[in-house]
């Protein structure tokens, strides 16, 4: 029969187990150490009471007189019995110098010779021995009585071995009772110390413990989410690597304790970091990515700090700008096949009706319209994809009765973009851009616009946004002007911050990802108004050697 298994006792019991043993070795060593000290310290005093009882004795000048006449023990026997008393001492002993008494606690044994050593005081020296006598085992001391240099007698005063015992077992009651007490306060004081310790660690044993903290690192280290730990002084208590990274800390740089204003992140960012309210899948920039930041006060009586978790969403965010333009060129080209559809019909009709010249002027029209935008942007931007962005971006305006212009100066020759150079950052750029354009273009309205200023720019022609894409050997330079209202100097300063449109809540990521993909790639951002009168943004990219971006592309070709 297999017992069952017992859960290991918890580290708070272990703890106090601990604890009582280590108070109880502590105040028996202490005990043992106040017993020793303490008899020796009964004995210092009984040999220090005994000595001073017979150097008074011996220093007498009755004694010495006692000493000379017939009958010494007359005169003396009750002064030293006197003398003991008033000591509490166990004998005073007054002898000659062979060693007879004449004095004793016992007057039946005056006359007799004294139990123990005395050659030392013989020889004028006062010396302190442990001695078996007549009232057994006792700390005596003995010295001379000297008439002048003259010995003439010896005096020894003494307390029984068993009187200095009683003592110290007196002390040693006082003792037991004062390392009791200890004991007893030591286990209490552990105790109420290690249920507050038991609160803390929720009753877990030191192994469960361990193996909660290995969990937590690898549970850290393995999620692809970053975990960001803020105290009550929003000081950094945790942060886990993919935190790091999309907080832009160096892996190597020192990152707890630092307070979140050290970190140089936006401000938006760095305020909803701060905040003392909850935030919910909010989205925020950093120098290089998209993030969406969540965060929860830790309360509990009082605010003990945040939780942030940072999820990157740079990648979906291009994929999801990818989607929203591959939307707008199936819109497009669904809007363009009506569009063919009325005009073949128009065509055929016009045929039918006889007016077959007309009708060649007519379908001629539309393909030239059609034919001379396409022909601008295949002769001056060989790099494909800016190609096919200009010419899906043209249709989209079309639709929305916005004409979509390639500037005459435009030319990116092909090899002239380096590989480094993402294709994805170049449609973020451009095409966000060219969105904003020909928002405000159709709008003909924008936020700090002055109606007077626009009436005379824009005139009463059709809506019109105008793009320059040109690279040389330095620089790629995309330039994107609008016939719209343009933007308020007040603006100026807050286009590129996230959150900012004239178009409601939801919206305004698209300038932000502009600065953010150009910044990325060492570029800049400048704004300043079209000479239509709107809005005009020109990015200017580095670029390497143009004759190394092209042998880079044939290499990688």
């Amino acid at each position: 029969m297999r017992l069952p298994r017992t859960r290991p006792r918890t580290l708070a019991g272990q703890l106090f187990a601990m604890q009582v043993v280590l108070i109880a070795a502590v105040v028996a060593g202490c005990a043992v150490f106040a017993y020793v000290s303490g008899s020796a310290q009964a004995e210092q005093t009984a040999t220090r009471q005994v000595r001073a009882a017979a150097v008074a004795v011996a220093d007498s000048p009755s004694v010495r007189e006692a000493i000379r006449t017939p009958d010494p023990s007359a005169a003396l026997q009750p002064y030293a019995e006197q003398v003991r008393r008033d000591t509490q001492i166990a004998f005073v002993t007054i002898m000659d110098t062979e060693r007879r008494r004449w004095t004793h606690p016992d007057a039946s044994l005056i006359g007799e010779t004294f139990l123990g050593h005395t050659e030392e005081a013989l020889a004028g020296a006062t010396f302190t021995e442990t001695y078996t006598g007549t009232l057994g085992p006792s700390i005596r001391v003995v010295t001379p009585v000297r008439d002048g240099e003259e010995i003439i007698g010896l005096v020894s005063a003494g307390i029984t071995v068993d009187r200095v015992s009683s003592q110290v077992r007196e002390q040693l009651g006082a003792l037991a009772l004062a390392a009791g007490g200890a004991l007893a306060l030591g286990g209490i004081g552990t105790y109420v110390i290690n249920a507050r310790l038991r609160r803390h660690t929720h009753g877990m044993n030191a192994a469960e413990l361990s193996r909660l903290h290995d969990y937590h690192q690898a549970t850290l280290h393995a999620v692809r989410e970053g975990l960001l730990m803020l105290d009550g002084q929003r000081r950094i208590a945790l942060v886990n690597d993919a935190g790091r990274e999309l907080l832009g800390i160096a892996p190597e740089a020192e990152a707890l304790g630092r307070t979140v204003d050290e970190l140089a992140l936006p401000a938006p960012l760095t305020g909803a970091l701060l905040a003392s309210e909850a935030r919910v899948d909010e989205l925020h920039l950093t120098a290089e990515r998209v993030v969406v930041v969540n965060t929860r006060p830790v309360v509990g009586g009082e605010r003990r700090g945040t939780v942030v978790t940072l999820r990157d969403h740079t990648e979906l965010q291009a994929l999801t700008g990818e989607l929203d333009s591959e939307r707008g060129f199936t819109q497009a080209l669904r809007s363009q096949a009506h569009e063919a559809a009325n005009r073949l019909h128009t065509v055929v009709s016009l045929i039918e009706l006889g007016r077959v010249e007309e009708a060649v002027d007519f379908a001629t029209a539309e393909l030239e319209l059609a034919q001379v935008l396409t022909d601008r942007v295949v002769g001056a931007v060989e790099e494909p994809v800016l190609a096919a962005l200009l010419l899906g971006k043209a249709a989209q305006a079309n639709e929305r009765g916005v004409e979509l212009d390639l500037a005459e100066d435009s030319l990116i020759d092909d090899g002239a973009l380096p590989p480094s150079l993402a294709h994805r950052d170049l449609v973020t750029i451009l095409g966000n851009l060219i969105d904003n354009a020909v928002d405000a273009a159709s709008e003909g309205e924008s936020v700090g616009a002055v109606p007077a200023q626009r009436t005379a720019s824009q005139g009463g022609g059709r809506a019109r946004v105008t793009v320059t894409a040109l690279a040389d050997d330095r620089e790629l330079l995309l330039r994107v002007s609008d016939t719209g209202a343009g933007i308020g100097p007040e603006e100026a300063d807050e286009v590129f911050r996230r959150g900012w449109s004239t178009h409601g809540a939801g919206r305004g990521l698209g300038l932000a990802l502009v600065r953010q993909a150009a910044h990325r790639n060492g570029g800049s951002v400048e704004l300043d108004r079209a000479p239509e009168g709107g809005a005009r943004f020109t990015v200017r990219l580095p670029l390497g050697d143009r004759t190394t971006a092209a042998r880079a592309k044939e290499v990688t070709a």
